[in-house]
């Protein structure tokens, strides 16, 4: 049975109540203020089914919002997620204030079709009606609810006259409207939370997109608390699951009703998060004040509200009835994904101004945002608007340069299921504009450049220091400024091709090695020898490099390297041993284990025969080797 959601919309006391419980013997006011008062405060809800043109069946949810001015706030939380909309007028006092408010706020959340119905039409004559009908027909023109695509139907809720022919116009639109995508990610903003006798803590609102099943886990938005569904509703009725586009209400387990409040959404566990910057398409209503930039409004988005700060991209001002990019700084983190509406209203006096779209709710931090050129955001937003899914992808890809994107940041960045986000992937990559690292997505180009960047920097090194054999990884990662993931990528395309060598921690460029000139090749071996010789007496390395016949920063590059290939290896501060002699020291404490499990520093210097200068940081060494382990005054021999 296919799920359409209808709202209301009107001035106060236009009959939006009793026109609902006409149709569906259900009264939407359930607060007892309301019905003291006669009038709506709060969004109340009803449900009707009825048969398709084509013999299918419909089941039309709705939802009854106030018309009062002091309630439009609560009418925005109602109407954010509906299919359809019946514009009430009443035929005895025609176009009204609230009436404006309502329908611009219809227009600015592109509420796609709907009904004008004039109610109250048994209280006036014939030509009253007809002089009301053609006031309203000039009202809609160029409209959604233009009269020539959206009949206007004149009713009495009190005699039941014309209702019939509102529902089969009913039948008629629902039947055309487009199913919500209950294959989408699941999403529910919340619009009431109550307690039930006998069950406990219940929620309700209108399903945006995805399924939602009993026992399930969800996540709490913005808490981040989970939550188990233990009974789910539709439509008053018990079910096993709730799909896209009907009303819900779930019995939630794990969450009192004081931690719930309107404007909260449920979703699945980390599947979105909440922002509090978004980049829109924002549209001026022509009766509003031209909008100044950095204006403080009242932001509306499904049932959620907050105060936002508005970034005009562009311009100082946005004139009445201009639309512009823009960014809402928000002092509240709600949950927002491209291709949502949200309305805005001034933030006094509180009246609707203007609207839009969500277009990007994941904006580049403001450190990277102002490196690029104001022309190219506004193309790349531009992109993000009305491009298609691969055009969308790349852009986000891309504008990560070097860092990539990982699948799951994309999926909750774009509010897409994975399986779409795949299809978009796989297809850039076929044309060669991505480059998939694991869960990584990089832009080809970028990996190019990465590339090129990678060969001039290792070949810059060698350059630079001809007697180093090459640079570490983890050093020309730094120095190129690059992920983990993107480096490995990297390096190893590189040296697949032949164009960079790597051996072990190091990289070095194909085909160079250390260059030394004779005098350089000379000292090594002189420096080598020395320590050699040595034996664990040896000399201090400053008396060494003294003696060679090149200068000092070559001489310490010599060392350096020697280093590297732990030929030489430093013990301490001031003291550096050859390796041969380090090893022999190894193997001779070792064979004393049998014989003596412990030394002292006194056995140390008698079985080495050196003073206490090089016996304290050779067995500081040996302690680092794991060869002994220092308890007390003694080393304990492992």
């Amino acid at each position: 049975m296919k799920s359409v959601i209808v709202g209301t919309a009107g001035h106060i006391d236009h009959g939006k109540t009793a026109l609902v419980r006409a149709l569906t013997g259900i009264d939407a006011d359930r607060l007892e203020e309301e019905k003291r008062r006669g009038i709506t405060i709060d969004i109340g809800f009803a449900h009707l089914e009825l048969p398709g043109p084509c013999g299918e069946r419909l089941r039309l949810g709705f939802v009854d919002v106030p018309g009062h001015e002091r309630f439009v706030r609560n009418m925005l939380a109602g109407i954010g997620g509906i299919d359809l909309v019946l514009l009430v007028i009443s035929a005895e006092e025609g176009v009204k204030p609230q009436t404006v408010e309502h329908f611009d706020i219809c227009r600015l959340l592109s509420i796609p079709r709907g009904l004008t119905v004039l109610t109250k039409s048994d209280l006036v004559d014939p030509d009253t009606l007809s002089v009301v009908r053609m006031e309203v027909e000039d009202f809609l023109r160029g409209s959604f609810l233009d009269p020539s695509r959206a009949p206007i139907v004149p009713v009495s809720a009190k005699t039941g006259a014309g209702l019939d022919a509102l529902k089969r116009e009913l039948a008629r639109i629902a039947a055309e409207a487009s199913a919500k995508d209950a294959g989408a990610a699941f999403r529910l903003p919340i619009d009431r939370v109550f307690t039930m006798k006998g069950f406990g803590t219940v929620v309700t609102g209108t399903l945006v997109s995805g399924t939602v099943h009993k026992e399930e886990e969800l996540e709490l938005l913005p808490s981040g608390r989970r939550v188990r569904v233990r009974g789910v509703q539709v439509h008053g009725a018990a079910a096993e699951r709730a799909i896209a586009g009907e009303r819900t209400a779930l019995n939630l387990a794990g969450v009192p009703t004081e931690e719930l409040a309107r404007g909260m959404t449920l979703l699945r566990p980390d599947s979105f998060h909440t922002s509090r910057r978004a980049d829109v398409s924002l549209a001026l209503l022509p009766s509003a004040k031209p909008l100044k930039d950095r204006a403080r409004v009242h932001l509306h988005a499904f049932t959620s509200e907050t105060i936002a700060e508005v970034v005009l991209l562009d311009r100082k001002k946005l004139d009445p009835g201009q639309t512009a990019f823009a960014q809402l700084r928000l002092t509240e983190p709600l949950l927002l994904l491209p291709g949502d509406r949200f309305i805005l209203r001034q933030f006094s006096p509180v009246i609707t101004i203007g609207g839009g779209m969500i277009v990007d709710a994941a904006p580049l931090a403001p450190s990277r945002r102002t490196r690029l050129p104001l022309d190219e955001r506004l193309r790349g937003l531009a992109t993000l608007q009305s491009g298609t899914h691969e055009d969308m992808l790349l852009a986000r890809v891309a504008r990560t340069g070097n860092s990539g994107l990982a699948i799951s940041a994309a999926v909750a960045e774009t509010g897409w299921t994975p399986v779409v986000l795949e299809q978009a992937a796989e297809a850039l990559a076929r044309s060669g504009k991505l480059t998939r690292l694991g869960e990584l997505l990089i832009s080809t180009s970028v990996l190019q450049q990465l590339k090129a960047r990678t060969l001039a920097a290792v070949a810059d090194l060698h350059d630079r220091n001809p007697l180093v054999a090459g640079i570490g990884k983890e050093e020309l990662r730094t120095r190129l400024e690059l992920v983990p993931e993107v480096f490995a990528a990297v390096l190893d395309s590189l040296a697949k091709t032949g164009k960079l060598e790597l051996a072990a921690e190091q990289v070095r460029a194909a085909g160079r090695g250390v260059v030394m000139k004779d005098e350089e090749a000379e000292s090594k071996r002189i420096i080598e020898q020395a320590f050699a010789s040595a034996g664990l007496k040896v000399p201090s390395l400053k008396d060494v490099l003294a003696g060679l016949k090149v200068d000092r920063t070559r001489a310490q590059k010599i060392v350096t390297l020697l280093l590297r290939d732990k030929l030489l290896v430093k013990v301490s501060e001031e003291l550096v041993f050859h390796r041969d002699a380090l090893d022999d020291l190894r193997r001779r404490v070792l064979a004393l284990k049998p014989k003596t499990p412990k030394i002292d520093v006194a056995i140390f210097k008698e079985m080495t025969g050196v003073t206490r200068k090089y016996a304290i940081p050779l067995l500081e060494y040996l302690d680092r080797e794991r060869v002994t382990r220092r308890v007390g005054d003694e080393r304990l021999i492992l």
